[in-house]
């Protein structure tokens, strides 16, 4: 089976422009930056040691609440650096504001790969191999991540959920008159997922078999799998989200249904996706392994005061991830105290540790991680404390419920007790503890985590006009343990939308022959409203990360995996067609519909 693929090119659209704001302190000649970014430690040190040559001691870079960011607030760009120059220059704050038009034209744009895929089979369908031969779009010149997205994250996840023994993935990246291609929600995992499970399903049907037990047959049951591209999937149970997402979609009923829909004039086709990406970004022995020559850490600080209430400091950054909330849940479960009692600090490099910052589905599975590990240093330390005040060994101390106990004994003294303690030192064992209660953490995984799913989109298309109704969409995930499923429930359909935008609507687009950017606002750019996106059918399947204590694996970039190939395996199912190129608008879906070129 063969396929030509275009996955088109996107322009970011997060609710707040970028933004900065820029100040020089004359007495000890050091420089204050306010900016809508996901990293500000990167930020940092990108801008002192590559452009400003200023030391990092001498910048404050505070990224406080940023109005979403879906990777292209990653990036260092050159008004933030410049309005740090000119803000001793002219000695006074400058403050910069991109508009929209400014924002269409010069954030890092997202995806654009031309693709020629290859499967072979066996006349079973079971896959034998796997050919892909990319062309990435990288603009006018390379963003900061940009290398690493059609690469590193891109042919790394060809694998996807199938066991092929032998493939081939070629990857040529080309400069354009375009503005910059870099990271976005996904970042070269949708690109891949649309790839594998395009060409699936094109499989499926040129054998004549249905599409989930071609799918099924070929899944990886076996862990831990070490795919031909070089990941190893730690855990996973394929066939379980698949069989929850068919049931669903009740999908033994949609023969009726199609049938219903031709008597009324109208097409209907049913689409899967079954998605695997690489999260928990990153073990950075492996990022450097695959050329990225970075430490992609994380840190955390959890501080406990006198009255028991803890402050956590973390190098993840929440833009609208809800780790304000997460984090909170996961510290105050481990305390046994209430979660309104902790605070959680970010995005000031003045306050936090060096952290990496949000990107990739990391922030819970490395920076909770990190936050955790601090939190187990607290809790060792506290049952130091405890054995004193209890007069009991170290070692027969418990901790639950917030309480710590001689095992075995009505013994206990509870946490806020501790924390005066260790903050109120008269009756405490100087010789052998520091006073304070204050535990610092870095974690660097050892392995990515690899959320898994499997998405069922049903369209009824209208031949005579080109409309696509979405009759149901379905999303089944394995996002390992989930701390909080409504904040996990609200990532997944926010990715739905974005990765419907992309199949339905969105596309940017230059004049060939001038270069003008042709979709440079909203009167071009079509978004999805509230009215295009469905109400998506979401459940979860269960398989706990091995490698970190949390058992998370992550969610914030699956819905916008998934969504794309789901939608136009269901649109193209439904006009008979091979392929039909995002975004499906209603023009293209017209002509499909009615053959015309």
């Amino acid at each position: 089976s063969t396929l030509d693929i275009v996955n088109n090119r996107l322009i970011p659209n997060a609710m707040e422009p970028r933004a900065a704001n820029a100040s020089y302190t004359k007495h000890d000649e050091s420089y204050t930056l306010y900016v809508a970014n996901q990293n500000p430690h990167v930020e940092r040190l990108l801008m002192c040691a590559f452009v400003l040559g200023l030391p990092e001691s001498k910048v404050r870079v505070i990224a406080p609440d940023v109005g979403g960011g879906f990777g292209s607030k990653i990036f260092l760009y050159a008004e933030e650096t410049a309005l740090v120059w000119a803000s001793k220059h002219v000695g006074r704050p400058i403050k910069w504001t991109s508009d929209r038009s400014e924002a269409f034209l010069t954030d890092a744009h997202g995806r654009d790969h031309v693709t020629k895929v290859e499967l072979a089979m066996d006349a079973k369908g079971m896959f034998l191999a796997l050919r892909v031969k990319t062309i990435a779009n990288m603009g006018a010149y390379l963003s900061t991540f940009a290398s690493s997205v059609p690469t590193i994250l891109y042919a790394t996840l060809l694998a996807g959920q199938y066991k092929t023994p032998a493939i081939y993935a070629e990857v040529k990246a080309v400069f354009t008159n375009t503005a910059p291609v870099d990271a976005y929600r996904g970042a070269g995992r949708p690109e891949a997922t649309y790839v594998v499970e395009r060409i699936v399903e094109q499989a499926a049907r040129d054998l004549k078999m249905d599409p989930a037990a071609i799918r099924r047959q070929n899944f990886i049951t076996e862990f831990p799998y070490a795919t031909p591209v070089g990941l190893t999937y730690d855990t996973g149970d394929y066939e379980a989200h698949l069989a929850k997402a068919i049931e669903m979609a009740d999908v033994a009923g949609y023969p009726a249904r199609k049938a219903a829909s031709e008597a009324q004039g109208k097409k209907r086709g049913l689409g899967y996706s079954c998605y695997i990406e690489a999260c928990g970004l990153a073990p950075s022995n492996i990022a450097g392994a695959l050329g990225a020559r970075a430490g992609l850490f994380e840190a955390g600080e959890v501080r406990v005061h006198p009255t028991g209430t803890v402050t956590v400091f973390t190098g993840s950054h929440s833009h609208g991830q809800g780790h304000e909330t997460t984090f909170a849940q996961v510290v105050a479960a481990k305390l046994g105290i209430p979660v309104g009692n902790v605070e959680i600090v970010h995005g000031d490099t003045g306050r936090v540790p060096f952290g990496m910052g949000t990107y990739g589905s990391r922030s819970l599975s490395v920076g909770g991680t990190a936050i955790v590990k601090a939190v187990d240093k607290i809790i060792a330390k506290g049952k130091k404390i405890a054995a004193h005040l209890l007069e009991a060994a170290d070692t027969d101390i418990e901790f639950e419920n917030g309480v710590f106990k001689v095992a075995g004994t009505d013994k206990s003294v509870p946490f806020g007790s501790v924390s005066l303690t260790a903050y109120v030192p008269h009756n405490y064992p100087l010789d052998k503890l520091e006073p304070g209660l204050n535990e610092n953490a870095f974690y660097d995984p050892t392995n990515f985590t690899y959320p898994s799913g499997t998405y069922i989109c049903e369209v009824e298309v209208d031949p005579e006009t080109g409309k696509v109704a979405i009759a149901q969409f379905v999303a089944v995930d394995d996002f390992g343990n989930l701390v909080n499923p409504m904040i996990v429930a609200g990532q997944v359909q926010g990715g739905v939308a974005q990765g419907l935008g992309q199949a339905m609507m969105e596309g940017c687009a230059y004049d060939t022959t001038s270069g003008q950017l042709l979709t440079g606002s909203y009167m071009d750019y079509a978004m999805p409203r509230a009215s295009d996106i469905p109400d998506v059918k979401l459940s979860n399947t269960v398989t706990p990360c091995t490698h970190n204590p949390l058992g998370v694996k992550g969610c914030g970039e699956a819905g916008a995996i998934g969504s794309p190939p789901a939608y136009i395996n269901a649109l193209t199912d439904a006009l008979g067609v091979k392929d039909i190129a995002m975004p499906a608008t209603v023009e293209r879906v017209w002509r499909a519909a009615n053959n015309v070129a």
